[in-house]
């Protein structure tokens, strides 16, 4: 029982000090005055009379216990209240001054340019095969070969077919024997049809004997006719005996474009059993080569036909092609909304091959005297896309809010407000409207430190 009562005691005088009392104490004088003034006296004090008067191992843990929460109660009230004051004055633990890298505001001249992906294609392709059946006797050409208009391709067994144009020939001669014969029976019969005329009219001949003779001469006529129609015949088969023999001999034939085109495809081999239109080789017209790019609705009211573009390929890296509309769809893709349009290509040395994979930049317009700076100034504050301009001191900035309008390879032009100076392309995510810079550097891609000349240009994203 008087254990307890001096415990009572003791825990009376400790609550005597609130917790707000503890804690202004803390505030004022520091941690060290809590331990050294209030608890560390009352905890020795208590430690001695547990000694002295026998007080229990378990009493004694929550007497330290209690204290321990105490402690640690004030502890955590000061840190809370420190830690308060310096979120409510964020600038208070922030350095004076942010480190910086500007590039200048400048005028320059933009090209406005739209780029696309798609593939080149031939400018024209085709398909030789045979027109007749038959055994591939010889190919002459194989894939990557030049050929020019009229070359020999392939050639088939061709024995069946001359033996046709020998027979038609046979017959033809035959014909015109016919012919020939028929010819002789006519005079003959006009002969003898005038002789019987005149015999007639003195009268010794009668009138039966000169409609015999017209009779025949009428039938000589006939023959004479059939016979010039066979003889016709004859020669139209021999031409299609010898049309069908022409066709063992496969050529390269086209009529429009230039005069050499190269193999692409081979089908077939020497020995193969051809039928008609079988295959045989892909003929390849790719100077120039046809470009072929989907566009977008957006863009697809601008393109016109002839218009000037630009075709780039990543097996060639710096090297540009010129090139020009030829072609417009006129519908647009009712599932992507994209209309193809064609580029023809020019291919010197045959560098490009069909089936690459290209980019076609097409310039739309030009403006000259934009105001523009990196595009790596341009940032966001609350929804809103702006620049940080350096003030003329060259200590302070200001967010300034911006429309921005063509964008291309690292410039962008700023079309309002009408800005100069100096705008920080490098440590703006510290910055905030108003902050104090140290300029530390000046950035070296911007415009002023290349060598721009008048192709130089921007595209429109």
């Amino acid at each position: 029982m008087p254990n307890i009562v001096i415990l009572h005691e003791g825990m009376k005088k400790i609550s005597q000090a609130s917790f707000r009392s503890i804690s202004g104490h803390v505030e004022t004088h520091g941690t060290q005055y809590l331990l050294s003034k209030i608890l560390f006296p009352q905890l020795f004090a208590r430690s001695i009379l547990m000694r002295a008067r026998g007080c229990t191992q378990g009493m004694k843990k929550f007497v330290f216990i209690a204290i321990a929460v105490v402690l640690v109660g004030a502890l955590g009230y000061q840190v809370y209240k420190r830690s308060g004051k310096s979120e409510g004055n964020p600038r208070q633990s922030q350095s004076a001054q942010v480190a910086v890298v500007t590039a200048p505001v400048e005028r320059m001249m933009l090209k406005e340019v739209s780029e696309f992906s798609g593939s080149l294609k031939p400018s024209a392709q085709f398909l030789i095969s045979p027109k007749i059946g038959g055994r591939l006797e010889k190919l002459h050409v194989d894939v990557g070969d030049t050929v020019h208009r009229g070359d020999l391709i392939a050639e088939l067994d061709g024995e069946e077919a001359a033996l046709q144009v020998e027979q038609a020939k046979a017959e033809l001669e035959v014909s015109k024997a016919t012919l020939e014969d028929s010819k002789n029976v006519l005079s003959l019969a006009q002969r003898e049809y005038e002789r019987a005329r005149v015999l007639w009219e003195k009268q010794i001949a009668s009138v039966s004997e000169l409609e015999q003779a017209e009779a025949q001469l009428r039938a000589g006529e006939v023959k004479s006719r059939v016979a010039l129609a066979q003889v016709r015949e004859k020669e139209a088969a021999l031409r299609a005996a010898e049309i069908r023999l022409s066709y063992t001999k496969i050529r390269a034939v086209w009529s429009n474009g230039s005069d050499s085109r190269v193999i692409g495809e081979r089908f077939v081999e020497d020995g193969a059993l051809l039928k008609a239109n079988d295959p045989v080789v892909t003929v390849l017209d790719i100077e120039p080569l046809i470009a072929v790019v989907n566009v977008i609705e957006r863009d697809y009211p601008r393109i016109r036909q002839w218009q000037a573009a630009v075709v780039t390929t990543e097996l060639f890296p710096g090297r540009e092609f010129n090139a020009r509309v030829v072609r417009i769809s006129p519908l647009l893709n009712a599932t992507v909304r994209q209309g193809e349009v064609q580029l023809e290509v020019p291919n010197p040395g045959l560098v490009l091959k069909p089936g690459m994979f290209v980019r076609v930049e097409i310039e739309f317009s030009r403006k000259e005297g934009a105001t523009t700076v990196p595009v790596s100034a341009l940032v966001g504050r609350n929804g809103t896309q702006g620049v940080f301009l350096v003030d003329s001191s060259g200590q302070r900035v200001a967010f300034v809010p911006v429309q921005v309008g063509i964008v291309y390879e690292g410039h962008a032009e700023i079309v309002t407000p009408s800005i100069s100076g100096e705008v920080v392309v490098l440590g703006h995510h510290l910055l905030e409207d108003g902050s104090e810079v140290k300029v530390s550097g000046k950035d070296q891609t911007s415009a002023s430190g290349q060598t721009s000349g008048p192709g130089d240009g921007s595209r429109r994203e």
